[in-house]
């Protein structure tokens, strides 16, 4: 009887360690999960670029948003969604996106780093062939439409009963108001970013956009749970996300013409243009400029190394009038410049 009662008791002794040994490492956890300053909702949005859209926050340098982010459909082609519905959509509420942010030390000429800290999925997305929009248009004319359900903790999503598909979220537009009273499209992407509907830019990329007016008024929206190089069909599996982001303002540094990013892998240049050719050519120059300008390093030079080492690739080509080219550059050999 006594061995069992010190028997139990060492045991109990032994679980209630490692309770309180769990609760700490949760509370550790806890305390340094990153706080955002401010949460914006879904229904602080607006879907044109343009720099006469008043901003819904003005935060400094360093501030941490969590956003709330709508589908591209605005809602209209929700978790229940029917064929009907895609084939009546109103194409003028296309692209909600939460923002714009005002940056207050964000000045013409400088720099606006956007850290996307944390992307969180929500249970359902969408993808349709849209009629007369798409890279193979003239052979796929019919609307057909397939609602999926979405597994946020093992982020995947079944395609049909066979076919299930890791899923890589990110946020498809994402931008800069351009230096226009004009209200754009989203649709293209542009100098300021936009509807660059590029996989790569994922949690844990630093994005870099030109600032063309002060204050940048940065946006974000347009969220895809997995897309293709290409996005070929015109669409992506478009769901609403939480995305937690950290916008820097960067100043004397050499200045860029059109978005950039960077992982822990390797850095990345974008270029659009309304070809193929002229996407992946502004592509490379911009390459061989961001090397001649951060490296000691020769233009012939970095141009030949780019022939080598750097990756050009299609992020779309269904974002009419404008294609965008990526060219990923690795910094195992950035650290040898």
């Amino acid at each position: 009887m006594l061995y069992c009662f010190v028997y139990s008791k060492g045991n109990i002794m032994k679980k209630t360690m490692i309770m309180i040994i769990a609760m700490s490492l949760w509370s550790c956890t806890q305390d340094t999960a990153i706080k955002p300053d401010h949460i914006l909702s879904a229904d602080q949005k607006h879907n044109k670029f343009s720099k006469l859209i008043p901003p819904v926050l003005t935060v400094t340098s360093g501030a941490i948003i969590k956003a709330e982010i709508s589908e591209a459909s605005d809602g209209q082609l929700h978790a229940k969604a029917k064929l009907d519905d895609l084939i009546n959509i109103d194409f003028g509420l296309i692209h909600p996106l939460t923002g714009p942010v005002y940056v207050e030390e964000a000045e013409v000429g400088d720099i606006l780093a956007v850290d996307l800290i944390d992307i969180e999925l929500h249970d359902y997305g969408w993808q349709a062939i849209v009629g007369g929009f798409g890279f193979l248009t003239d052979r796929f004319p019919e609307p057909k439409l397939n609602i999926h359900k979405i597994d946020t903790i093992n982020k995947t999503t079944m395609f049909n009963d066979k076919i299930k598909i890791p899923l890589k979220p990110f946020a498809g537009v994402m931008g800069v108001a351009p230096n226009t009273e004009e209200m754009l499209s989203t649709i293209p992407p542009r100098e300021n970013g936009g509807n660059m509907d590029d996989p790569s830019i994922v949690e844990g990329t630093t994005v870099y956009f030109p600032v063309l007016v002060k204050g940048g008024l940065f946006s974000i929206g347009d969220t895809h749970a997995v897309q293709g190089f290409g996005e070929v069909c015109g669409t992506a599996l478009e769901s609403p996300m939480t995305i937690t982001y950290r916008l820097r303002v960067i100043k004397d540094k050499p200045a860029i013409q059109e978005p950039q990013y960077e992982t822990d892998d390797y850095y990345a240049v974008t270029g659009f243009g309304d070809t193929i050719d002229k996407a992946a050519k502004k592509a490379v120059n911009f390459m061989i400029d961001y090397l001649v300008a951060n490296y000691d390093i020769s233009d012939e030079d970095a141009y030949m190394l780019c022939s080598l080492v750097g990756d050009l690739k299609i992020a779309e080509v269904v974002d009419v009038p404008n294609m965008l080219v990526t060219m990923h550059f690795p910094k195992s050999i950035l650290t040898q410049l």
